[in-house]
């Protein structure tokens, strides 16, 4: 057994390896790896600000095409004109200025989990149908989301595709000390968990 001062020292070290984990490990979440002139995917129940980035984004960097995901919006359909949040992103893109001949509506299938892997799943679906060669994809994350949906897409169409992830900064809380507010230390620690998960236990079956 260690000796008090022992004990000391060790608190000292798990203390120091915790403060070490703390900081970053959203930078780990967040990742920013992004690859240029194939499809922009911007999930369509991003912020605003996740959309409007694609927008930029697609501007600057000669995508051949923006694909818009996501699956039945869940709520309010009686009162909503648009009832997949692949078709609400697009009418926001539309919106900013975005031409019409260059997005695409992928919808995802109603899912009671795994949102993301669904809509990844769809997306491989219809590229296959619509004939595209482009074997590019660039997804917009945000913040501590980005890993894991890179991830997911990665899972999902498979390694004939190259998967970026370009990952537009948290607004909701401050990224260099997101342990202080609630919304931040919830958003990370689920994404952690999340992410383990889903590169350790989630095993789905292969897309067709």
């Amino acid at each position: 057994m260690p000796t008090w001062r022992g004990w000391i020292v060790l608190l000292l070290l798990l203390g120091v390896a915790g403060m070490v984990v703390l900081r970053g490990i959203y930078g780990f979440l967040a990742v920013n790896e992004p690859v240029r002139n194939g499809i922009l995917v911007v999930e369509g129940w991003s912020p605003d600000y996740v959309i409007f980035g694609a927008v930029e984004e697609y501007r600057c960097d000669g995508y051949k095409m923006i694909c818009v995901t996501g699956g039945p919006i869940e709520f309010g359909n009686a009162l909503r004109e648009y009832r997949t949040y692949a078709e609400c992103g697009r009418a926001v893109l539309l919106k900013a200025g975005v031409s019409e001949d260059a997005m695409h509506a992928v919808p995802a299938d109603p899912v009671e989990r795994d949102r993301t892997f669904a809509s990844a799943v769809a997306l491989k679906r219809w590229i296959g149908q619509s004939g595209t060669v482009e074997r590019r994809v660039n997804i917009m994350g945000n913040g501590p989301h980005a890993r894991r949906t890179r991830l997911l897409y990665e899972k999902a169409l498979g390694p004939e595709f190259q998967v970026g992830i370009f990952n537009v900064e948290e607004r909701t809380f401050n990224p260099k000390e997101w342990w202080k507010t609630s919304q931040g230390f919830r958003a990370v620690a689920d994404e952690a968990i999340a992410y383990a998960y889903a590169r350790f236990a989630f095993f789905p079956a292969k897309p067709r």
